[in-house]
């Protein structure tokens, strides 16, 4: 990509991750400021008073922002970093859309955010289930809502988000990548959060019947990536996410011609067309536990399978010991 002074218009400037200037630029009165001031001016004009009986008290301040947000979209006057994340179009949009799913919907009870570093990398590891990846999704949420600094979560994804048109580049402007160690390694040795799903598609595609129980963590790489970083692991256990599309069968042949890990069967999809792709509005939980340290392993220690092996097992337990925990705590899978 081209340096922000070659950038073609409508393209978003891209700059480092460890380097972020304010977005204001000096433009010239283009088309999208004359369409934004020609708005704004009918708006304040004589649709004033019918903008603020149906909009309410403070329109104009939000209209006025919405306006500027648009002109930077049009004119490009915006910056991603070098993995596609965009800033800007993750908190005005993005995380505005999922919010009201995480807060009224599944009504998360968020618990040990202080276990995540006010600044610097970390790890978060959670297990995965569900069907649809929801429960990554809404981690992202409740960490930049939850957490005093706001703190965004860049995860990583599996190879398929990145094939599927459209989804591949709402993941990429929203900071996520590949899973992979060596993106998962830049942007942890950068400060960043990144949050990790070990179990793939063997957690998030089991059958109802293995709910809450851990598949395996794969190889560990994860662990690495912590280890050469030096940033804390830090264990998440959701709870909730298994009851949203209860898998009660897999067409696996349809599967395997479309190319997908699973085509899942559950009390409502197919049988209610549209409907079942609803997700049931169950009550979750999403429970950040202790840091487990990875700053006093020596350099070498990232290429021990043995002690790879052993601090993932360490941190799958975790994780699935709190899970019962939680499940013994729940009055209800939807109160």
């Amino acid at each position: 990509m081209s340096a922000a002074a070659e950038n073609a218009p409508g393209e978003a400037k891209v700059i480092p991750i460890e380097s972020a200037p304010s977005w204001s630029s000096p433009q010239g009165p283009g088309l999208a400021d004359r369409l934004a001031g020609a708005v704004g001016g009918a708006l304040s004009g004589q649709l004033g008073p019918a903008a603020t009986r149906l909009f309410g008290k403070g329109w104009e301040a939000r209209a006025t922002e919405g306006l500027a947000f648009l002109r930077r979209r049009i004119t490009g006057d915006y910056e991603v970093d070098e993995f596609g994340f965009d800033r800007e179009l993750t908190e005005e949009v993005l995380l505005s859309l999922l919010r009201p799913l995480a807060e009224k919907y599944f009504r998360i009870d968020v618990q040990g955010i202080e276990n995540i570093p006010a600044e610097g990398g970390a790890l978060v590891v959670a297990n995965h289930s569900g069907t649809l990846p929801l429960d990554a999704l809404m981690t992202q949420v409740v960490i930049h809502d939850h957490h005093p600094h706001h703190r965004h979560l860049r995860m990583l994804a599996a190879d398929l988000v990145f094939v599927l048109p459209g989804v591949n580049e709402l993941a990429r402007k929203a900071g996520h990548t590949l899973a992979c160690n060596e993106d998962a390694q830049a942007l942890l040795e950068r400060g960043e959060v990144v949050g990790v799903w070990p179990e793939g598609f063997k957690g998030i595609g089991k059958p109802f019947s293995e709910r809450y129980k851990l598949q395996r963590f794969g190889r560990g790489g994860f662990v690495s990536s912590a280890l050469r970083a030096k940033v804390p692991i830090v264990p998440c256990s959701i709870v909730g996410a298994e009851e949203t599309y209860p898998m009660i069968g897999n067409v696996k042949t349809l599967a395997r011609l479309l190319g997908l890990p699973y085509v899942p069967i559950t009390p409502t999809f197919p049988w209610l067309g549209p409907l079942g792709l609803l997700p049931l509005p169950t009550k979750w939980t999403i429970r950040f536990g202790e840091p487990i340290a990875t700053d006093g392993y020596p350099a070498e220690a990232a290429d021990d399978p043995m002690l790879v092996f052993d601090l993932a097992d360490e941190v799958r337990e975790t994780i699935q010991h709190t899970l019962y925990q939680l499940l013994v705590q729940r009055r209800s899978v939807f109160f």
